[in-house]
């Protein structure tokens, strides 16, 4: 199993980082690579349409607005990751927050180097997004 954990400091209160991030259909408000998101199941499964092409189905795990945590796995997607398993999470920090993204997955298709590098890649573009939208 690879990992992957991330984390960044913002000075934002966490309510309100928590109100951006914390909707599982919200991921399109704040990542760059995410043009749409489209519940089903009852908003249990999330499709995340990527820009320039491509879809990945997510499935909710566990959602837990009173902590800032949410987990989810992925169904189907075209990343070199399978068993992937990810939690996004959003910490009180002085008066501020960090975030904390991490996951847990066996890479397909690729080596685990490459595999740890693309989804690094992914929570470092949303990472940079999101100090961006808030100046930090």
């Amino acid at each position: 199993m690879a990992k992957v954990n991330s984390s960044m400091h913002l000075d934002v209160p966490v309510e309100k980082m928590w109100e951006l991030i914390g909707k599982f259909n919200g991921l399109p408000n704040w990542h760059p690579a995410v043009e749409s998101s489209e519940l089903e199941d009852g908003g249990e499964t999330r499709k995340l349409s990527l820009v320039g092409g491509g879809s990945i189905v997510e499935k909710l795990q566990k959602h837990d607005d009173d902590n800032y945590t949410y987990s989810y796995s992925i169904e189907n997607s075209p990343l070199p990751v399978a068993n992937y398993v990810s939690q996004l999470r959003v910490v009180r920090d002085g008066d501020g927050c960090s975030i904390e993204w991490g996951s847990e997955f066996t890479p397909a298709g690729a080596s685990e180097s490459d595999a740890v590098k693309v989804v690094q890649g992914i929570y470092q573009a949303g990472f940079d997004n999101l100090k961006k939208m808030f100046g930090g």
